[in-house]
């Protein structure tokens, strides 16, 4: 007797979000990501690289300082080798805006973005510092400069989301939503912005991530019932496309900052660090994610070489990495 796959019909699906000007969209599914033998998945799942709007310095390690030489301190120039490396979304990280960093002030944020803009031609995340007075005043003026370019503005959390929510809706962008790893927070706060009259296809869900080795297991798992309180107990409140904001989370660990020398049992500093990305990377997609963002060039070669291998067939194959063959279910 041949052996027969199980499967699940649901009865709730993940709405669509158009992002940028370039309307690339996400979302859309009607199963769990990659189980196209139980549902329909109209787009795959996109996967970006993360800017800073400022020289990063010792905050990052070797394998991304090589990987952005040259461009360091130009956001304008490393968002741009960012769509040469096949970025499909850009995420600036405003973080000389901190006030406990360099503190800049909102007009030069506001000067960035819109170089930032000019150098790239996919769609443009701008996260402000998690600090509710300045991110209120910082993207509320971004918001208000770029009218009508749909940025995706975040943080959005519970703290900040009557005024950041009111300039999304005045200048027509999209929220992602920051709950901290917790689905009825999740869901709080998609209601608050919905109410607030923040429509389905202008909400992004960002449940808080963590890496490789970092608490992976238990935020996989909240993704994971968030997809599920979609798809089977159809909720149209967490019906929202996942995403999982990984670069930073895996580039801060002790794993992937520490350099070969002194640790040679630890093996190569890049390899290592790319394939805890990617591991990452990959856990959030079969958690259920629709937007992944990486911090170096080759984790998101190989998240996009999965993800393709995944829907698709085939295999994925990367340098003195091997050949891992992907085999599709009937």
């Amino acid at each position: 007797m041949a052996f027969q796959v199980s499967k699940v019909k649901y009865s709730g699906k993940i709405n669509e979000v158009p992002l940028g000007t370039q309307k690339l969209i996400v979302g859309g599914q009607s199963a769990y990501n990659f189980h196209d033998f139980e549902g329909t998945f109209p787009h795959k799942p996109i996967v970006g690289l993360q800017v800073w709007d400022m020289d990063p310095g010792d905050a990052y390690p070797a394998p991304l300082t090589e990987a952005y030489a040259g461009v360091l301190g130009d956001p304008a120039a490393w968002a741009k080798k960012c769509v040469e490396y096949g970025a499909q979304i850009v995420s600036l990280q405003l973080k000389s805006t901190d006030p406990n960093d360099l503190d800049a002030p909102p007009e030069k944020a506001v000067e960035v973005v819109g170089k930032v803009l000019g150098a790239i031609n996919v769609p443009l995340i701008v996260m402000g510092v998690d600090n509710k007075e300045k991110d209120v005043e910082t993207l509320s003026k971004v918001a208000e400069a770029y009218s009508g370019k749909n940025l995706i503005i975040g943080p959005v959390t519970d703290k900040n989301y009557k005024q950041l929510g009111a300039q999304a809706l005045a200048y027509g962008h999209t929220i992602i939503a920051k709950s901290p790893i917790d689905v009825n927070l999740a869901k709080q706060l998609n209601i608050l912005l919905m109410d607030l009259g923040v429509k389905a296809d202008k909400l992004l869900i960002d449940p808080t991530i963590s890496g490789l080795g970092y608490g992976l297991e238990y935020t996989y798992s909240i993704m994971e019932r968030i997809i599920m309180a979609a798809l089977v107990q159809q909720d149209d409140k967490l019906q929202q496309p996942i995403i999982a904001i990984i670069g930073d989370e895996t580039w801060k660990v002790k794993e992937c900052q520490l350099p070969v020398e002194g640790n040679e049992t630890m093996g190569n500093q890049l390899c290592r660090g790319v394939l805890m990305e990617a591991t990452t990377a990959v856990s959030f997609l079969a958690a259920g994610s629709s937007v992944i963002l990486c911090a170096h060039p080759g984790s998101l070669k190989l998240t996009q070489s999965y993800i393709n291998a995944a829907s698709d067939g085939g295999a994925i194959a990367d340098p003195g990495i091997g050949e891992i063959p992907i085999t599709q279910i009937p």
